[in-house]
């Protein structure tokens, strides 16, 4: 498999990057922001989607980089900073723009109620796998909700 790298600069990019980081999960220590840069980022292991229904296959992750550029502030909901080792399973990434311009909000949608916020001047965001693909017993599931 190739390594995948894609790059959002509106809406509908993002939605992209997000069905493609669904169900990633990470530790809170594999997160960073860098305030004088403006750049958010999260290094998760990445349920590979686009390879799910090939049969014959096993299912896979991949190591991958999830940068935010162009970021102001990061607020979180849910989430415990100081507990560097929990891991947490991400569900969505939405953008909600703030008036008409191009600025606004990144919601990064936890498992559990939890959310990461970031404001930003405007949508740039990079994901691209960085490590190697290693295979997993199974694909996530969700259940449908009553």
């Amino acid at each position: 498999m190739t390594n995948l790298k894609l790059m959002a600069l509106d809406n509908e990019d993002l939605g992209v990057i997000s069905a493609h980081m669904q169900d990633s999960v990470f530790k809170i220590g594999d997160t960073s922001y860098a305030p004088r840069l403006g750049q958010f980022s999260i290094a998760a292991n990445r349920f590979v989607w686009e390879l799910s229904d090939q049969k014959d296959k096993p299912f896979e992750r991949h190591r991958s980089a999830l940068v935010f550029k162009r970021v102001l502030a990061v607020r979180s909901n849910g989430v415990d900073r100081r507990q560097r080792d929990e891991v947490l399973s991400l569900l969505a990434i939405r953008f909600d723009p703030k008036g008409e311009g191009p600025d606004g909000t990144i919601e990064l949608t936890l498992a559990g109620k939890a959310t990461i916020a970031l404001d930003v001047e405007c949508i740039e965001v990079q994901l691209a796998d960085i490590g190697g693909a290693w295979e997993t017993a199974s694909k996530p599931s969700h259940p449908d909700e009553a």
